[in-house]
């Protein structure tokens, strides 16, 4: 059993757009849909909760500072002008722990515009990057010898089609981080790996 066409009827117009006008000649689009926001939402639990005292206490700051410089004399008190700037030096902590605090939003804005396709001869991944750009990266059948799945209780997973391992050595420590690439939080990912394997790979149910 395969998923329709769309599995997401609410698909924006440019991002549908965006997806036809990326096949070649012939090519035939057998499936497309988004990611669903949780998996890119909860990485950003762990920067919010962090988020939180960092912003309170920058804000703290800057009043505790202003209080100081500028409490019951509004032209400063006499200080020398570099004191006076002093509260403006918490300014930039503040705006880190806004950045921190608004993480679910970039979060989710990314999963909105985050797009898959399954195609007759390729899986596509439409990827957003810094100012409006995008990262388009396509897989063919050589390329998905090593695909897998996670599936949770309601059906949904990620279907993974390559991962990448980086080591990196500070001084005695080496750290190794894994990167994966492939399409996140899909509806009925099992379908979708089903007809990816049958299409593409030329197998029976995987």
């Amino acid at each position: 059993m395969t998923e329709p066409l769309f599995d997401n009827s609410s698909l924006p117009p440019e991002l549908e757009e965006r997806v036809r006008s990326e096949l070649r000649p012939g090519e035939m689009l057998l499936w497309v849909g988004q990611p669903r926001p949780g998996p890119f939402l909860l990485p950003t639990i762990p920067i919010v909760l962090f988020g939180i005292p960092w912003t309170a206490f920058s804000v703290f700051w800057m009043v505790m500072a202003s209080w100081i410089v500028f409490g019951g004399h509004p032209g400063g008190g006499g200080f020398p002008l570099v004191f006076r700037l002093f509260p403006l030096w918490g300014l930039p902590f503040v705006l880190i722990g806004l950045g921190m605090l608004s993480a679910p939003y970039w979060a989710w804005r990314k999963a909105k515009q985050t797009c898959y396709a399954v195609t007759d001869q390729r899986v596509l991944i439409w990827e957003p990057g810094m100012f409006g750009k995008v990262t388009i990266r396509s897989y063919g059948p050589e390329a998905l010898s090593r695909m897998h799945r996670t599936e949770s209780a309601d059906g949904s997973g990620d279907l993974i089609f390559e991962e990448e391992s980086e080591t990196n050595a500070n001084g005695s420590i080496r750290r190794t981080t894994t990167g994966r690439r492939g399409f996140y939080g899909i509806r009925n990912v099992r379908g979708v790996e089903e007809l990816v394997r049958r299409v593409l790979l030329h197998d029976g149910v995987g």
